[in-house]
């Protein structure tokens, strides 16, 4: 068992740096105050093809899995890009898995080589304001017109819906009473926001203002059948194989993100003279940047275990939540560090740590709380009775 990067990792690391070196702090710190889409940076990660990182190669991707997709999104978000950066892209990269493993032929070269190329921005739509994490109770309905669907209903905490093109949309076929299994009659789509019938209504936010966060209206939008991904009402199972890799990828850019927060403050800590001594010199400065730095390290190795069990097919629930969890509760402890290590100045925006301990909520947050998980873990792993 080895833990070192394989060659492609590492070449996906170096690569992902390069780019990345070109975004500096101020970048990531104007596109947070302005609310302004990084396209800058969507773009140059376009044209080095790593939208289609995990992409078949015949579509335009790199046919590479998502162990190199989460060493990618972790060395964004170090990079200072934060979750602006990550989420900018998350998206394109792990959102259409669903569609490389139940998809036609004809749905893949028509779907995704747009969007490896950075033609099209996609959108993830499943989340609705009564239903939060029950998935199943979701209201949104795509009932039958003609050759195809008219999809009626409301999403909620969408991102990049403002600058997308195309959105990944999970909604009801069958009405859940008429169903044997609540996960059956749910039927996933992939189509173009046609604006005339879609309304994106933005989410005012405590942070991450750069990529925006929404509510959106589906007004009897007509979907072609041929935007169905899978079999009707086998969209549930189709989803799944999104949920895996975004919890792994989730983790990986928060390991990043506290990652960057604790080399800032170790930075500021070797340079800080108080009392005629660096405050890095104080235990009371040292240890809690020790600890948080070996807390990410040990969910770092939970995400690529979750990852390689992904990539070589086999089941990876409680590894790829178990991540998530560890990822963002060390990520935010970490932030926060960082933010107590600067003191003051931690509070300020020039000094980019707070932005980070505002960003650290939302891999704690979504795309599942951390109470569902443990709820998951306690459930499927330790056997002990569902809870809720």
């Amino acid at each position: 068992m080895s833990f070192e990067l394989t060659e492609s990792q590492q070449q996906i690391r170096d690569l992902a740096n390069r780019i990345c070196g070109g975004f500096g702090d101020d970048y990531w710190l104007r596109a947070d105050a302005e609310a302004r889409f990084p396209v800058e940076f969507h773009k140059a990660i376009a044209d080095a093809g790593l939208l289609g990182i995990a992409m078949p190669e015949r579509f335009g991707g790199s046919a590479l899995g998502i162990s190199e997709a989460a060493v990618l999104m972790r060395e964004v978000t170090e990079s200072g890009a934060g979750m602006t950066g990550a989420s900018s892209i998350h998206v394109n990269i792990f959102g259409l898995q669903p569609v490389v493993v139940f998809g036609t032929d004809a749905q893949k070269a028509r779907m995704l080589p747009p969007l490896v190329r950075g033609e099209e921005k996609a959108c993830f739509a499943v989340t609705e304001p009564d239903a939060g994490l029950n998935t199943t109770e979701i209201k949104m309905r795509a009932d039958r017109h003609g050759d195809g669907y008219r999809i009626t209903g409301q999403k909620i905490w969408i991102s990049t819906a403002q600058v997308a093109d195309r959105a990944l949309v999970l909604a009801r076929t069958t009405p859940l009473d008429q169903v044997t299994r609540k996960t059956d009659g749910l039927s996933l789509f992939y189509t173009k926001l046609d604006r005339a019938k879609v309304e994106v209504r933005l989410i005012h936010k405590m942070g991450r203002h750069g990529v925006d966060s929404n509510m959106v209206f589906f007004d009897g939008l007509e979907v072609s059948a041929e935007d169905r991904i899978g079999a009707e009402g086998s969209g549930f199972k189709a989803l799944l194989h999104g949920l895996n890799p975004e919890r792994i990828l989730v983790a990986s850019e928060a390991v990043g993100l506290g990652m960057v927060a604790v080399r800032k403050a170790a930075a500021y800590a070797r340079e800080r003279i108080v009392f005629g001594r660096p405050i890095g010199q104080n235990q009371g400065i040292q240890h809690p940047l020790a600890r948080a730095w070996m807390n990410l390290q040990a969910a770092w190795l939970m995400a690529m275990n979750a990852a390689a069990l992904y990539d070589s097919g086999q089941d990876c629930g409680a590894e790829a939540n178990a991540a998530k969890f560890l990822a963002a509760e060390a990520a935010f402890t970490a932030c926060e560090t960082a933010i107590q290590t600067l003191g003051g100045m931690g509070y300020s925006s020039e000094y980019h740590v707070e932005r980070y301990m505002r960003e650290s909520f939302i891999p704690r947050i979504a795309p599942v709380s951390p109470q569902m998980i443990m709820n998951f873990i306690a459930e499927k792993v330790l056997d002990l009775p569902k809870s809720y």
